[in-house]
């Protein structure tokens, strides 16, 4: 999987790639240009799962827009309920221990207190959550299928997607490192944008494995640039 990832931003005519998306990541700034990335990573996890080998180009641009807003959209509901819902019970159980007060209040408080301290295993689980509900949108071409629970739970549950969820962390330090080395100089950290668009590529690309190796009987949609959304 990590060897596969990492050598697939750089099959075919990569070089324009690259350039592309790194100039559109040193854009990133205006915000349009996020979501042309961030559509383009959609296209990656469509070829992927539809069996693909090479990287799509970059073509039809108000498709890979519209496909970086929706997984925004998506990547935000995954994001805001969770943590709503989270916040509301945190919130709930502090109120009863207070309008309750003395000991049992207390302990009750307390309870809402560790209740709080759970607050990174709800943040984990949108970290590990949000890439297979794009993958979901992505091989699907429907914004509903990265809320199927069906078609989810497959990868979340598998050992595979685990892997493809924490290899990317190592892939990220190392994007890392090599954008603190390049950055000491001015030449060094042009490239930044383009070897962090390049570690974004590779990443995705393992992501879309992942779910491809866990749900060989989805109905794909088209891998094609100009997939439906």
């Amino acid at each position: 999987m990590i060897e596969d990832g990492l050598s697939y931003p750089a099959r075919g005519d990569w070089v324009g790639r690259i350039v592309i998306g790194g100039v559109l990541e040193f854009l990133s700034v205006l915000v349009i240009p996020t979501f042309a990335v961030l559509g383009y990573l959609v296209r990656v996890l469509e070829r992927t799962v539809a069996g693909e080998e090479e990287p799509p180009e970059f073509t039809d641009w108000a498709d890979l827009f519209v496909k970086g807003v929706v997984a925004t959209l998506i990547a935000i509901v995954y994001s805001i309920v969770p943590l709503l819902a989270y916040g509301v019970l945190v919130a709930a159980v502090a109120g009863v221990g207070a309008g309750i007060g003395g000991d049992l209040g207390a302990l009750i408080g307390l309870t809402g207190a560790l209740l709080a301290l759970a607050f990174i295993p709800v943040l984990l689980f949108v970290y590990y959550a949000v890439p297979a509900a794009l993958t979901a949108y992505a091989a699907r071409g429907e914004a509903s299928a990265a809320f199927d629970v069906g078609l989810l739970t497959p990868t979340l549950f598998s050992v595979e997607y685990l892997l493809a969820v924490l290899v990317p962390i190592l892939v990220a330090v190392g994007v890392f490192v090599v954008s603190a080395v390049l950055i000491v100089t001015v030449v060094g950290a042009v490239l930044v944008p383009f070897v962090q668009f390049y570690g974004q590529v590779a990443v995705f690309r393992m992501f879309g494995t992942a779910f491809a190796d866990q749900s060989d009987g989805i109905d794909v949609g088209t891998a094609s640039d100009d997939a439906a959304i």
